[in-house]
């Protein structure tokens, strides 16, 4: 069963108020009683969420059902035929490989970018403060799997560095590695900058210089077999316009 989130909970006002003021995407009636379904990155579902409720206000009778998981599985799951209008990938080479079988529709569109932080427990048990501390002995890493893009970035960061990790863990979302460094299983992991944002004080942020050499680009494109074309193509535009945007700095990513 693929995952899915219903958007229908309010957010909270001033988190609207300061990321979706100043909105100028068209209201519109055309997506009366359809419902348009989103594949996104397990890393956008704060901003997304926000994006589809204010999707949903502007086209009245329009139902958002976003479904996040890592990006690498969703592609399969849309290349094994599982029903979505939209795909938005955390990396390039996951939409690249269902624009290669002609899965998507034209050219998909950079949105976002984004890049690695160490996240650790609040108590820092292990002292980690840099990227190298997470090679020493008995430092209990967890990153995401190599074919996820978070786990893509890190293998690079490993290669520039020219420091190979153990990690104890290998998840299939940033958000599972989020998961296992906030309920103490791991002394750290390595997330998205917008990650370590969403989670507040549940965890302790080091920043580290090499996530430069791996700057993950965020495209967004319609699928060649939804149902809803032109849903997915303005879900797109407020995605890739002044409001989407507005939304995704609020969150912490960074433009395309």
């Amino acid at each position: 069963m693929i995952p899915a989130f219903k958007v229908t909970a309010l957010l909270a006002a001033g988190f609207v108020a300061a990321a979706l003021s100043g909105c100028t995407a068209p209201a519109g009636d055309g997506g009366a009683g359809k419902t348009l379904t989103v594949f996104a990155a397990a890393s956008l579902k704060t901003p997304f969420t926000a994006l589809a409720e204010q999707f949903e206000a502007r086209n009245p009778g329009t139902t958002v059902t976003l479904s996040f998981a890592g990006s690498a599985d969703l592609a399969t799951q849309i290349s094994q035929g599982a029903p979505a209008d939209v795909f938005a990938s955390a990396d390039t080479r996951n939409m690249a490989k269902l624009s290669d079988a002609s899965l998507v529709e034209g050219s998909p569109r950079d949105f976002a970018t984004n890049v690695l932080t160490i996240a650790v427990p609040p108590a820092n048990p292990a002292s980690v403060g840099s990227f190298a501390d997470l090679a020493k002995p008995g430092v209990r890493v967890v990153t995401c799997a190599a074919q996820v893009p978070c786990g893509a970035a890190a293998k690079t960061v490993e290669q520039e560095s020219g420091l190979t990790l153990a990690p104890v863990s290998e998840e299939s979302s940033v958000t599972d590695v989020l998961g296992k460094v906030m309920s103490g299983e791991a002394d750290a992991g390595l997330v998205y900058v917008t990650d370590v944002k969403t989670a507040g004080d549940k965890v302790k942020e080091f920043p580290f210089a090499e996530s430069a050499k791996a700057v993950n680009t965020y495209p967004i494109a319609a699928v060649r077999t939804g149902r809803n074309k032109d849903l997915a193509a303005a879900f797109i535009a407020t995605v890739t316009g002044p409001e989407g945007q507005k939304l995704l700095s609020a969150a912490g990513f960074g433009t395309p």
